[in-house]
C-alpha cells in the first residue's frame, strides 16, 4: 500500500488524553476535546492516510472507545476543571476507594510542600484518583509532573505545570521539573515514567524508578511521601507489553489500550495507602546513589 511505518508509530499516542482535538462547540460556546481518530490519522499520516483499511480505523476507534469517551468529554465534563474535573471523572469511572493514611498526613503550614511519589498500576484512573486525594486535602495546592496521557486533558490544565511545549515532551521534562519544584504546590510523580508491568514471577510491578524526585527533592528541600495504589491491568496488556519488550519494539503497542484497560476497570475497588513522609535530608548520605535511593523508596511503597 505504500503505507510509512511512521504513520503506525504515532498511533500509540492516540489515547485518552494524548491526542485529543480542540473542538468548538457552538452551544456552550467553550472549546472542547474529543477524541476524533480520523483526523488525527489524517494528521499525522497526510496523504497516505487514505490508504489504511476501514477495518483498522473501526478497530482503533473501539479500542480507543472514542464514542464513550466523546459523550464524557462532551458532556459531564463540560466546563468542569482542576478538582471539579477529578471529582467527574473519579465518579464517572465508579472508583470504589479505600484510603490509609491521608488524615494523618502534615499539612502545607509555613510553606511547606511535599513531593508524592506513587506507583503506576493502572496508567490513567490512578493519577486522576490520586490528584482527586491529594487536591481536597491540600486544597487543590497540587501539580501534576507526569510524561504520559494525563498531562494532555485539557480540564486538568489547571494541575499541570505551565509549560509551553516547543518540540517533544521529553525535551520539556527538565524545565517542567524546575517549574514544578520551584513552585508553592506539592507535586505528584510517577517515577517509573510507565504503567506497571507484570514480572517473571506473576506480581505486578514499576519498572525501576528514575532518580529526579530524589535530586530535586534534595535541592528544594521536599520531604518525600511515597503512596501506594493498588491494582492491575488485564493479562492481554501485560502479554502486549511484553511482546514489545522481547522484540524489542519502538513503538509502545501497549499504551493504545490504556483507555480499554480503563474501562475494565470500571467499578472495581482500589486501596490507596499513604505513608510517612520521608526527610529529604535522608537522601543526602552518600552511602547510597541518588539512583538507589530511588529504588529505595520504591521498596517502602510495595511494603505498604
Amino acid at each position: 500500500m505504500g503505507i510509512n511505518a511512521n504513520y503506525l508509530l504515532n498511533l500509540q499516542h492516540i489515547s485518552f488524553c494524548v491526542l485529543m482535538e480542540q473542538q468548538e462547540n457552538s452551544a456552550e460556546h467553550e472549546v472542547q476535546q474529543k477524541i476524533d481518530v480520523d483526523r488525527i490519522l489524517r494528521d499525522k499520516a497526510g496523504k497516505k492516510a487514505k490508504f489504511i483499511p476501514w477495518f483498522v480505523k473501526r478497530w482503533l476507534k473501539k479500542t480507543l472507545h472514542q464514542d464513550e469517551v466523546n459523550r464524557f468529554l462532551l458532556g459531564r465534563a463540560v466546563g468542569k476543571y482542576g478538582v471539579d474535573f477529578l471529582d467527574e471523572c473519579v465518579d464517572y469511572l465508579e472508583m470504589d476507594m479505600e484510603v490509609k493514611g491521608l488524615e494523618e498526613l502534615p499539612s502545607n503550614e509555613g510553606g511547606r510542600y511535599f513531593t508524592i511519589v506513587s506507583n503506576h498500576p493502572l496508567g490513567g484512573a490512578d493519577g486522576v484518583a490520586l490528584g482527586k486525594l491529594i487536591c481536597h486535602k491540600y486544597d487543590s495546592k497540587m501539580k501534576y509532573l507526569v510524561n504520559d496521557v494525563l498531562m494532555n486533558l485539557k480540564g486538568l490544565a489547571p494541575l499541570c505545570v505551565p509549560i509551553n511545549k516547543t518540540g517533544s515532551q521529553s525535551r520539556d521534562f527538565p524545565r517542567m521539573v524546575e517549574a514544578a519544584f520551584q513552585g508553592e504546590d506539592n507535586v505528584l510523580m510517577f517515577p517509573a515514567g510507565l504503567c506497571s508491568r507484570k514480572q517473571d514471577d506473576g506480581t505486578i510491578r514499576d519498572l525501576p524508578w528514575k532518580k529526579t524526585f530524589i535530586t530535586k527533592s534534595i535541592q528544594y528541600k521536599r520531604d518525600v511521601i511515597p503512596v501506594h495504589f493498588s491494582g492491575h491491568n488485564s493479562d492481554k496488556f501485560y502479554n502486549i507489553a511484553r511482546f514489545c519488550q522481547k522484540h524489542k519494539l519502538k513503538m509502545n503497542l501497549a499504551m493504545l489500550y490504556l483507555v480499554d484497560e480503563m474501562y475494565k476497570n470500571v467499578g472495581k475497588h482500589f486501596t490507596v495507602t499513604f505513608g510517612k513522609p520521608i526527610p529529604w535530608q535522608t537522601f543526602t548520605d552518600k552511602s547510597k546513589t541518588p539512583a538507589q535511593w530511588a529504588q529505595w523508596v520504591q521498596d517502602i511503597v510495595y511494603e505498604l
